[in-house]
């Protein structure tokens, strides 16, 4: 078998979800080959480089990748599949854009967002928002499979020595561009990458009560904020801070879900976290079924007290 995965970077880091993908390949067995896609790429090549059990990294660097579009990523990776048994994106925004054209143009169905892998023929993911694990076989001679990051634990950022070498990058198709690009700022975890997320939802009532209670635990705690999808519908904070079905799916070490219901959707995105922890002043509120510990009680009364408590220096 032979391996190629995408990298997925912002232009000066690897992303973390890039070594989710070789945790998922190193489970498939054979040499993995990772392309690092961009302009300038020196610094994300040898990051991808110190990956353990990465054998080559391919370096396709072009003016006109700086910004790449899923069409340009999708010629470069269609010219470079040539006998490879299997194509691996990790399950993000640019992965989930590109995968579909590969698959398309090599001719092959895709294997969506796989949670585990059986063998190099055989894979399992979630279907009807998680509820139901279905496992698939498929004997393609290259498969093209999205790679679900919080099932798979990311491989260390460091020990292994690859290969770098130059690739042969296609021109650009000419059919979409970049025109802009604008990126969240700020201080905390990123919210796919956070041990630790605190997540929100419609029982906080506004985005100001949003920030005002759940920003300082946030703070106490080192963790990220995310956001059922009924707090981002009603504009309490932008979409990318959504956890779920049609948001972010994510694994924390410890989710704390605040005045969130629990719906189907949303348990999707975050029920394989190690430590789910739930505050709502309704006892029958899904939410508690797959809670670690849960807490009934009025978030505006219960949240000021808990912050309070971890904020205290220990005596």
């Amino acid at each position: 078998m032979s391996i190629l995965i995408i990298a997925d970077h912002d232009g000066s880091k690897l992303s973390g979800a890039t070594r989710c993908a070789v945790s998922a390949a190193a489970r498939i067995g054979g040499p993995v080959d990772i392309v690092v896609a961009g302009h300038g790429i020196e610094t994300v090549a040898s990051q991808a480089a110190a990956i353990p059990g990465v054998a080559r990294v391919l370096k396709a660097d072009a003016s006109h990748l700086e910004k790449p579009t899923a069409e340009a990523l999708t010629a470069l990776i269609v010219a470079l599949a040539g006998d490879r048994t299997h194509v691996l994106f990790a399950n993000t925004s640019i992965g989930k854009a590109t995968a579909p054209r590969v698959a398309a143009l090599l001719d092959v169905p895709q294997i969506s967002d796989v949670a585990s892998v059986v063998d190099g023929d055989t894979f399992v993911r979630p279907i009807y928002a998680g509820s139901v694990l279905a496992t698939y076989r498929s004997r393609e001679k290259t498969k093209v499979i999205t790679v679900r990051m919080a099932s798979f634990e990311a491989a260390p950022p460091e020990g292994g020595n690859a290969t770098q070498g130059n690739v042969t990058v296609p021109p650009d198709p000419g059919i979409s561009k970049v025109i802009g690009q604008e990126a969240s700022k700020s201080d905390r975890p990123e919210l796919t990458a956070a041990r630790v997320v605190i997540s929100g939802g419609r029982g906080l009532g506004s985005g100001e009560n949003y920030l005002q209670l759940l920003g300082p635990l946030a703070g106490a705690l080192n963790a990220a904020l995310g956001a059922s999808r009924a707090a981002v519908d009603a504009g309490y904070v932008p979409n990318d801070y959504q956890v779920g079905q049609t948001g972010k799916i994510i694994a924390p070490d410890l989710y704390i879900a605040i005045g969130i219901s629990g719906a189907i959707q949303h348990l999707a995105g975050m029920k394989e976290s190690k430590v789910i922890v739930a505050i709502n002043k309704d006892p029958e509120a899904p939410i508690f079924q797959v809670a670690d510990y849960g807490l009934v009680g009025d978030l505006f009364q219960v949240v000021p007290e808990f912050t309070q408590q971890i904020a205290q220096p220990a005596t």
